[in-house]
């Protein structure tokens, strides 16, 4: 399955929206969806991605559906730099207090 995240708009912002993306994808999109199914997610005619957003849809997605998730088109700058924040684990030895 390929999802222009475009539908949700150019410009996808906020931890809200993409809540409210999520849950109405859910609702229509991906209610086939099984355990193990590979998305496809094409962000071609997506000007601005923010963190927040991403997280929001993806955390979601990979959560409830426990589905396989490819990225298309995520040469945009914004795009790119937002997956890297979402999707690379974080070195949490980098942010812990010494002494």
């Amino acid at each position: 399955m390929i999802v222009d995240m475009s539908s949700f708009g150019e410009m996808l912002m906020s931890r809200p929206a993409g809540r409210e993306a999520f849950l109405g994808a859910s609702a229509y999109i991906f209610e086939n969806l099984k355990e193990n199914d590979t998305i496809s997610l094409d962000f071609a005619n997506v000007k601005v991605l923010a963190p927040s957003w991403a997280d929001e849809f993806i955390t979601g997605l990979k959560t409830k559906y426990k589905v396989k998730i490819e990225y298309l088109n995520t040469e945009n700058a914004s795009v790119s730099a937002s997956l890297k924040t979402v999707l690379e684990p974080i070195d949490v030895k980098k942010y812990q207090r010494v002494g």
